[in-house]
């Protein structure tokens, strides 16, 4: 049985697109499945992940978008069909690899000794022995913005943007990813935000049993990312709205 299923969503992403990368983790990690989701692509990335499909058929597949929908409804849309396959964990990677395909297996092993966990995070946490590439503009706003949602979801998360997310399959989990997402750049706090909810009392104490930070020994910023500090500026708007719906 795959024991875990991860989703990676991609838009336009033929010249970032890391196939070799992606083939040395499928020859050796028999037990994850990819599922690339094209996000209504135009360049070519949907032809490019049918090669990958075609080499390596058991660990791997598509989920064709029929336009570009967002990042948020990518992940959101792909974790729908990873629920349907028989497997143990599943989660999202982003594309271009800035977290290296083989924290995988090491967040499948936090969730396996600790069967309470219900979410393991990817964190870039700057620290002496680990190689956490990012610029100062982004990790210095990075940690001003964490610090808000940390303060605003009353637990002390380090890092929610991450692209590197595991989930335990469950009934809760599944639930939250039922309804398409209100925040467009940070549905990743929304997702601890309705999963809070759902807790309801004491969710902030419950929440820190539920959710693991595991600190990243390497991370890099890929050149190309889409991201602009103008978004930051959007990601603040939608953790309001974010308050406003889930934690009033």
């Amino acid at each position: 049985m795959t024991e875990a299923t991860i989703v990676i969503p991609c838009y336009n992403e033929v010249e970032r697109l890391p196939v070799g990368t992606f083939k040395e983790f499928l020859t050796s990690s028999a037990n994850v499945h990819l599922l690339f989701v094209d996000d209504g692509s135009t360049d070519g990335t949907e032809a490019l992940i049918r090669e990958l499909i075609d080499w390596r058929p058991d660990g791997c597949s598509l989920h064709v978008l029929p336009r570009n929908m967002g990042k948020a409804e990518a992940v959101r849309r792909g974790c729908l069909e990873a629920f349907k396959a028989d497997c143990e964990f599943t989660g999202f990677w982003d594309a271009d690899l800035a977290t290296p395909l083989d924290v995988i297996p090491q967040l499948c092993q936090v969730l396996r000794d600790n069967p309470a966990l219900v979410m393991v995070f990817g964190s870039r946490v700057r620290l002496l022995g680990r190689e956490i590439e990012r610029s100062a503009v982004r990790h210095y706003t990075g940690r001003v913005f964490a610090t808000a949602v940390s303060l605003m979801l009353g637990i002390p998360v380090y890092d929610t943007q991450c692209g590197a997310k595991l989930f335990r399959r469950s009934s809760v989990v599944e639930q939250l990813m039922q309804e398409p997402f209100n925040a467009r750049w940070v549905f990743d706090v929304e997702i601890i935000a309705r999963l809070m909810r759902a807790l309801g009392s004491d969710a902030a104490e419950r929440a820190r049993e539920l959710i693991y930070e595991y600190p990243l020994h390497e991370w890099r910023d890929v050149a190309g990312s889409k991201l602009r500090l103008r978004d930051f500026v959007r990601a603040a708007v939608d953790v309001l709205k974010i308050r406003w719906r889930y934690l009033r």
